[in-house]
């Protein structure tokens, strides 16, 4: 019973709007305007972020992390060099190894590669700690979404809340104008007092400040509504004012807690920048073991000098001349590095702990943000039915009082209270229903489903 009521009571509210009377001014509407749902607005808010830009590009660079961190783990490393010179002065002559002072050209080319064989695990943990490092970014970057998505609710609902008050009080307003004519004639009539006119005029005044405070706050709010998204300042934003549906979702907030903790992108962020600060302080330990690493490569050289006949450059370039090749094998043992490495296990060991504190704070914080979430919404959802029970005793009391001071039974003052009853119950109504919406929607993402999928 309750929930047809407030559907006759939306009803009658979105029929008010085409009421006459003190009208505040009309929002623009362009040809064939879209009309945004709360879906639109949130999606179309994540497709132009700068935000969401910002956070992809870190995504971007956490990808490019993890395919340098694969390339040095599973490619060795492969370079190239060459180079020429002349030589005006005392030189040493390449075939009998003697000096000379005849001015001389050299070019030298090489090939060489070089690979870890073993460096403390440095390789592999730094491609985990990139995989792990994607991982954070893509939390990271649905963090940004859902921090956008609640933005652009809250304020969609004050758009919504306040068009349907600027309603509400066009309504009323039309009401106090009737109300004064009648009484105006009824003056002249000789049936009403000159004070009584002067009532229901202030009575009027008051309806059309109100309304006019209430439309400036309306565009307040599209105005914030339309920067979050990023709306073109040259286009109409028209969003869907019509009064959403209700309905109780009763979870327990247990269930809510355990899913949160395991699945929650900031648990989830803090959990791998633990096992991050884990993975990089046993580098530093192993770092304090020797490495050993493989290298080969191949050179050749040309050379001439003035005075003297020297091989073709094709003869020179070819191994059996000045062309070697060599493979090494490399062992490099820690003695005495001034302490630098016992240091950065310090560092790590206090990365580490820091890591695990702001895990555990996240833990507690995330467990203590669903229990509230599930209580704030449980109790919006019994303000909510309390305000809809409100709203049906004063609209009926309001028309009552409406017949009253047209037969003249009661004063225009009693009837601006009771006025004021009904707008204050309309607006507690409208109010209390946003606000569990907004609550049912925190629990909901707690409990894994996402803002724009709402």
């Amino acid at each position: 019973m309750k929930t047809f009521l407030h559907i006759v009571f939306v009803v009658a509210l979105g029929l008010s709007a085409h009421v006459a009377g003190a009208a505040a001014p009309q929002d623009g509407v362009a040809d064939g305007p879209r009309v945004m749902t709360l879906h639109d607005c949130m999606a179309y808010a994540i497709s132009n972020s700068t935000k969401i830009r910002i956070q992809q590009a870190a995504t971007g660079d956490a990808r490019l992390d993890r395919r340098d961190a694969a390339l040095k783990l599973f490619t060795p490393q492969i370079t190239a060099q060459t180079y020429a010179y002349y030589n005006f002065g005392r030189s040493i002559d390449p075939q009998t190894n003697t000096y000379f002072n005849t001015t001389s050209f050299h070019n030298n080319y090489g090939v060489s590669a070089g690979y870890d064989l073993f460096d403390g695990f440095q390789a592999v943990n730094n491609y985990r700690i990139s995989k792990t490092g994607m991982l954070i970014a893509d939390s990271q970057e649905k963090q940004v979404k859902a921090d956008i998505c609640l933005a652009v609710m809250e304020a969609y609902f004050n758009v919504v809340y306040y068009k349907r008050l600027c309603d509400v009080y066009e309504e009323q307003a039309a009401v106090a104008e009737q109300a004064l004519a009648k009484a105006r004639r009824q003056e002249e009539l000789g049936q009403k007092g000159h004070a009584d006119v002067i009532q229901m005029e202030a009575d009027l005044a008051d309806r059309q400040y109100d309304l006019t405070n209430t439309y400036n706050m309306y565009c307040d709010q599209k105005m914030t509504l339309s920067d979050l998204m990023f709306w073109p300042v040259d286009e109409e934003l028209n969003i869907d004012t019509s009064m959403p549906v209700w309905q109780i979702e009763p979870v327990a907030s247990e269930s809510v807690v355990d899913f949160a903790l395991e699945h929650n992108p900031g648990i989830q962020i803090a959990s791998w920048q633990e096992l991050n600060a884990k993975r990089e302080l046993n580098t530093a330990k192993w770092q304090l073991l020797p490495s050993v690493g493989l290298y080969a490569g191949w050179s050749t050289s040309y050379y001439t000098y003035q005075g003297s006949e020297t091989a073709s450059f094709a003869n020179q370039f070819k191994n059996k001349n000045n062309g070697g090749e060599y493979v090494e094998v490399s062992l490099q043992i820690p003695i005495w590095n001034r302490l630098s490495k016992h240091s950065a296990i310090s560092r790590r060991q206090h990365a580490l702990d820091k890591a695990t504190a702001e895990l555990d704070q996240k833990r507690r914080d995330v467990e203590s943000e669903v229990r509230r979430a599930v209580q704030d919404r449980d109790g919006a959802a019994t303000a909510y039915q309390q305000a809809q029970r409100k709203a049906e005793v004063q609209a009926e009391a309001y028309t009552l009082n409406l017949k009253k001071l047209e037969q003249g039974l009661i004063s225009p003052l009693e009837f601006q209270t009771a006025n004021n009853n009904y707008l204050k119950a309309q607006a507690d109504e409208m109010n209390s229903l946003f606000k569990y919406l907004i609550k049912q929607a925190v629990v909901r993402y707690y409990n894994g489903v996402e803002y724009v999928n709402q």
